[in-house]
């Protein structure tokens, strides 16, 4: 496992964030907050697919109103996302788990004073949350939409918040550029215990936040980073989860599910084993216990990748054998490999469990 930052735990809801809490995944609904059944239709959505914590946006007052009625039909933890009209955030304050907060538009010092008033009352964390392009006015001209700017940013919002007694407190620092988005988190980090929010925003759509996302948070990860994160995707709610799970998995920062190690498609190969990857994915996509499993697909790689992994499969032509820590356990027609396989892995995750 990656060693993460030490950082200050806080509570959103019952999901803890920091110290040695799991890294939790968010998402946000895209429906008019004021939809209550739509929104609250897209959270249960979020729930099913393995979303931690669930924003909805604030921008209108029946936005907030309708905060209390959702909240009534969901489990998710609910975040209030807060722009330009700090009552907004007074009215979600009275019934969400975390209000979240862009300090370059919620306006002036007294303004943000009562927001913290209203959170304090309620024990509920505040996320501070910078992004590049909606700076403060003092920080953009001297900075520029740059990792500088936003990290100046944050310090000094940071600071008015505890000057107001409060740290309860998680910072995102987010742009749509990968680069200066993971520098402005490696500057900010050193300087503070406050859980971090990892993110790009704007990334796009499916394949562009994918890979931009894999980038960024996945360098911040390595970098032991990140106390919760969200996938920014134009596109379905669902992906946002599983990118980012799938970030959190393959990057190390979290142990969860199947490994599943397969060789690429290459002239060697003499069997579907595009097919059986996938069918494979598909059949052990409930499984939670960590395990390292190899597909391989013909005997180049096969043998080596199969002594490694828990559960394996060699394939040569029209038959092959299943291998459990490194030992042979079966020789098999092609056509009984995957349920074979499926069955000890199914077996080695009961034991494990």
């Amino acid at each position: 496992m990656i060693k993460r930052y030490p950082t200050k735990q806080i509570f959103v809801g019952n999901v803890a964030v920091g110290g040695d809490a799991p890294i939790s995944v968010q998402s946000m609904t895209y429906s008019k907050t004021a939809d209550v059944d739509a929104t609250v239709e897209q959270i249960r959505r979020l729930h099913f697919a393995g979303c931690d914590i669930v924003r909805c946006a604030v921008p209108h007052m029946e936005d907030a109103l309708a905060l209390k009625e959702i909240k009534k039909r969901i489990e998710l933890p609910l975040v209030a996302d807060i722009h330009f009209n700090h009552k907004y955030a007074l009215i979600a304050a009275e019934v969400v788990d975390c209000i979240r907060i862009n300090p370059g538009n919620i306006g002036s010092k007294e303004r943000v004073a009562e927001v913290v008033k209203a959170c304090k009352e309620r024990n509920l964390p505040i996320r501070i949350g910078v992004n590049s392009g909606s700076l403060e006015k003092q920080f953009d001209l001297k900075y520029g939409p740059t990792a500088e700017g936003m990290v100046a940013s944050a310090q000094y919002n940071i600071k008015y918040l505890e000057d107001l007694g409060f740290d309860d407190i998680k910072i995102s620092l987010k742009a749509s550029d990968v680069q200066r988005t993971v520098d402005a988190y490696r500057m900010l980090r050193p300087q503070n215990n406050y859980p971090f929010h990892l993110g790009v925003t704007e990334a796009g759509t499916l394949f562009h936040a994918t890979v931009k996302s894999s980038i960024g948070l996945g360098a911040l990860l390595l970098d032991g980073i990140g106390d919760t994160m969200r996938v920014s995707i134009t596109g379905e709610l669902e992906e946002e989860i599983n990118v980012a799970r799938a970030i959190l998995k393959d990057s190390g920062a979290a142990k969860d599910g199947l490994n599943i190690i397969s060789c690429p498609t290459c002239g060697r190969i003499e069997v579907d084993l595009v097919s059986a990857v996938a069918e494979i994915e598909k059949r052990t996509a409930h499984i939670k216990t960590p395990l390292n499993v190899s597909v391989m697909g013909c005997v180049v790689n096969a043998l080596g990748e199969a002594a490694h992994a828990d559960v394996a499969i060699a394939y040569g032509k029209g038959k092959g054998m299943i291998m459990v820590k490194g030992e042979k356990v079966a020789d098999l027609k092609e056509d009984a490999l995957v349920d074979r396989f499926v069955a000890e892995v199914e077996k080695m995750a009961g034991e494990a469990e």
